[in-house]
């Protein structure tokens, strides 16, 4: 499948991750034809016109049916039409990542699961660059893959954010070093409302993997744990790391006594004290823990790993703080959009607090989030199409309810809320697009809303 020349191939969707993939198939020589079923943006067009790419916008004519195979961008679902005719003619579709996997000739470092995945892959990125080993991150996380392929030296190594949309569509894809985070239930809307269905996408970045490959995961996580005892009687299965903030491990990284402890080829070594990571919150704990394995799977030393742990910052969007005033600290955590990543954000404070939660609801059941906000949360604001769900399963749970049509009356009203000494918090549970355009989008009008006050 590597030769795509002369080939006929159709893009469907045409975001990041589809203009990149497009643009790398031209490049390689195959014939692209890109199809859109929303209207395309001026600087799309006159990016696909500078190329030569033809396209189309607004819906699918038959051109868009006629290629030997089609590539999907991550935001179309598996279930649109124009896939399922693809599917039912047998003829295959793949994802912008699997594409991009074609053409790569160095090891991957790929990083999946519903919480922590940016973190971690910058995190990595961050841990790569003080070891002065090249890198490439993209993915889910700045650059699409497709867009930086071409660019991978023989000595640099790719570390991508991979996500369960990626890997829904994927045949050779094959990462030397994979990791899954945790599964919790995010995105069941693609996935007919099973988690099992969700979790054997994520699965999937250990399919190609051999012994020759390592698999790192969160002992802790139910879900994860059924899957490696499955992965463990697969012939030529990767070598098995796991990483834990509460239990020893068989192989890989856990902790005892307030200190990282790496347990490899039976032996064991102590890294630091957990009281030195940069990054507050258990699951920053546990992020960490996972950056420690994927550095060393990777042959970086244990002193570059320790000033890594140490310096590294956080990613924008999660648990950032924007500004203090009046002794009141504003938290942008727009990244939070499922219910366990505003779990352990409210987890990650010990204050009172006001928080923002809203947006286009997923399946959500923010009735899980009782317990935490009834100790940490006095006043929650809704926002965007969630706002009922919302408040039907919450609005008993706090002292103050509101509702706000807009991020700058959400944040205005939490300055009203908010005391001395208190946080304001943007922790969604939800996805953006009701009113923003992605979850940057939402966490800079948040930013921008903080900073006019």
């Amino acid at each position: 499948m590597r030769e795509v020349k002369d080939r006929h191939i159709v893009v469907i969707g045409a975001a990041r991750s589809g203009m990149a993939v497009a643009s790398l198939l031209h490049k390689k020589g195959a014939q692209v034809f890109v199809t859109e079923k929303n209207q395309l943006s001026e600087e799309t067009r006159q990016h696909f016109e500078a190329l030569g790419i033809q396209y189309e916008e607004n819906g699918h004519t038959n051109r868009a049916r006629d290629a030997e195979f089609a590539v999907l961008s991550p935001g179309v679902p598996t279930e649109a039409p124009l896939v399922q005719e693809y599917l039912a003619a047998g003829k295959k579709v793949y994802s912008e990542l699997e594409v991009a996997s074609w053409f790569n000739k160095t090891p991957i470092v790929a990083v999946t699961g519903s919480n922590g995945k940016t973190t971690v892959t910058s995190w990595l990125g961050h841990t790569w660059k003080l070891s002065q080993k090249k890198a490439v991150v993209a993915g889910n996380i700045g650059q699409a893959f497709s867009n930086q392929v071409g660019g991978t030296e023989d000595q640099q190594d790719v570390i991508l954010e991979v996500s369960s949309f990626q890997l829904d569509h994927i045949d050779q894809f094959h990462p030397h070093v994979s990791l899954i985070l945790n599964i919790t239930p995010d995105h069941l809307d693609r996935y007919q409302n099973s988690i099992e269905k969700y979790a054997q996408s994520k699965f999937r970045i250990t399919e190609n993997q051999t012994a020759d490959d390592w698999f790192i995961y969160h002992y802790d996580d139910p879900i994860v744990r059924e899957h490696v005892e499955i992965l463990k009687y697969k012939e030529n299965a990767p070598r098995l790391l796991a990483f834990s903030s509460e239990n020893k491990v068989p192989e890989g990284a856990f902790v005892r006594a307030g200190k990282i402890i790496l347990k490899l080829n039976d032996k064991e070594e102590v890294l630091m004290p957990i009281s030195k990571i940069g990054l507050r919150g258990k699951h920053n704990l546990n992020n960490g823990l996972a950056t420690v394995l994927a550095a060393r799977a990777s042959e970086i030393k244990s002193d570059i790993i320790r000033e890594s742990l140490m310096t590294f910052e956080g990613v924008e969007h999660r648990l950032e703080l924007v500004r203090t005033i009046d002794g009141v600290k504003y938290i942008n955590d727009s990244k939070a959009t499922n219910i366990n990543a505003v779990w352990y954000a409210l987890d990650s404070y010990e204050m009172p607090m006001v928080l923002i939660l809203g947006g286009r609801d997923k399946g959500n059941d923010y009735t899980e989030l009782i317990k935490q906000v009834r100790e940490k949360v006095h006043t929650i604001v809704a926002i965007g199409e969630a706002q009922q769900k919302i408040e039907e399963q919450l609005s008993t749970v706090v002292p103050n309810f509101q509702k706000a049509d807009t991020m700058p009356e959400a944040v205005k009203i939490g300055r009203n809320y908010a005391k001395r000494g208190e946080i304001v918090m943007l922790s969604p549970a939800c996805s953006s697009f009701d009113m923003f355009e992605n979850y940057e989008h939402r966490g800079e009008v948040f930013k921008k809303a903080v900073n006019d006050l």
